[in-house]
């Protein structure tokens, strides 16, 4: 038995399979629900007041229970509300005003919406209510914050109530389809919902491209026929980083395949093309950390509480299973990068390390794929062209096919299956 395989049975003693969404994360096509029409609208946004007092009003299409909480370090403002249908006009909560330093706001889970709101300064919520639409006027949610120092503000969240806790989700024992023993093969498309990820500067969002280019993948893994796969999310849907990496263990992925799409600011000048990044607790250069910081910050954007988060365990099993996994990692991301120079424009320097908290399943081999840079023109073009999404699909299916083929031949332990 591979260390992997003795790490699984220690940890887990058993195949099991996490919670998911409807139809498994697996085949549903993300299309929105019929029932979508029944969901209040959000049609605008707007701010008022200044630095001692400032308010934020939304109009809505008739009036929904809301809930608030706080969150510390940074400074947060949570809403929860049930699920909204968000048309706020292009750049809302870019710009803020007085005790806002902007906003967020998305799906956070099926029938579940939320708006994270970054203050400025220590802020406390001295009222949140929903008005009555009357006349021609919509329904109004209305937010009012005042200016408050840390010690208040730290003794206030200590007696908030009201910031729910994700529950771990149960764990029954995964059916495999007719004794389905094929490697399972886990692709994770970065952001959804209220994290839209990096966003080109004429609007395209990394969230919905990953998405897009991660079911054409997925379709085309399933048709070789060889492998079982499921999806971390199919919608435009926030899944907590911890839950992706959960969502791989659980399942004994043979391979977890994270899906993004990069930018750089104006200031930080112009690059271009894919890039394939492994683990590594030091970064390989600045860029690859500073990027491994920004996805890091999923969970800060969604507005979840981190402070509840559990540790990585310290076992000397863990350390090797990740060792061992930490070289299947690399094999493979070279195989990627390898593949794609038949499809895709690659990064001067495309195969990176950093430490991203959704590649730290200490068993499951695990890549983060940059597919280009939103903030360059001609990777943009590419990242929306429906030839190109094929062409690179593609090389990332002859990578699988490359990486795993010769490990089923060998031992089907080593491709994830026990």
């Amino acid at each position: 038995m591979s260390v992997r395989a003795t790490i699984l049975v220690c940890l887990f003693g058993a195949t099991v399979l996490g919670g998911a969404s409807a139809a498994e994360r697996t085949g549903a096509s993300g299309a929105p629900s019929a029932a979508a029409a029944d969901f209040a609208v959000a049609s605008d946004v707007r701010l008022g007041g200044d630095d001692t007092q400032t308010r934020l009003i939304v109009d809505l299409s008739r009036k929904i229970d809301v809930r608030t909480f706080t969150l510390a370090n940074p400074y947060r403002v949570v809403m929860d509300m049930p699920q909204v249908t968000f048309q706020f006009p292009a750049k809302a909560g870019e710009m803020g005003r007085g005790l806002i330093k902007a906003f967020r706001f998305g799906l956070v889970m099926q029938g579940g919406s939320r708006m994270v709101i970054d203050l400025a300064r220590p802020a406390q919520v001295d009222m949140a209510f929903v008005l009555d639409p009357i006349n021609d006027q919509p329904a109004r949610l209305v937010l009012h914050l005042t200016a408050t120092d840390r010690d208040s503000f730290l003794r206030n969240l200590a007696l908030d109530s009201g910031a729910p806790q994700r529950d771990k989700p149960d764990m029954p024992v995964e059916i495999r389809p007719n004794g389905d023993s094929r490697p399972l093969i886990v692709i994770d498309p970065g952001h959804g919902g209220i994290d839209n990820g990096t966003r080109a500067a004429s609007g395209e969002m990394e969230k919905t491209i990953v998405l897009e280019v991660s079911l054409l993948l997925r379709d085309k893994i399933e048709k070789t026929d060889k492998y079982r796969v499921v999806m971390t999310r199919t919608d435009d849907t926030f899944v907590p980083l911890g839950e992706r990496v959960q969502f791989a263990r659980a399942r004994q992925a043979a391979l977890f395949i994270s899906i993004h799409a990069d930018a750089l600011r104006r200031r930080e000048g112009d690059a271009q093309g894919a890039t394939v990044y492994t683990l590594s607790e030091r970064a390989s250069d600045a860029r690859a950390a500073r990027l491994a910081e920004a996805e890091n910050r999923a969970d800060v954007i969604a507005g979840l509480d981190l402070s509840t988060e559990e540790k990585d365990v310290a076992d000397i099993l863990v350390d090797l299973a990740r060792r061992e996994t930490k070289t299947f990692s690399m094999q493979f991301a070279q195989t990627v990068v390898g593949t794609l120079r038949n499809a895709a424009r690659l990064h001067q320097h495309p195969l990176k390390s950093a430490s991203f908290v959704v590649l730290k399943a200490p068993d499951v081999p695990s890549v983060l794929v940059e597919l280009g840079y939103v903030s360059n023109k001609a990777d943009l073009k590419s990242l929306i062209s429906a030839e190109w999404r094929d062409h690179t699909a593609g090389a990332i299916v002859q990578a699988v096919d490359a990486f795993l083929t010769p490990r089923l031949a060998g031992n089907g332990q080593r491709s994830g299956q026990n």
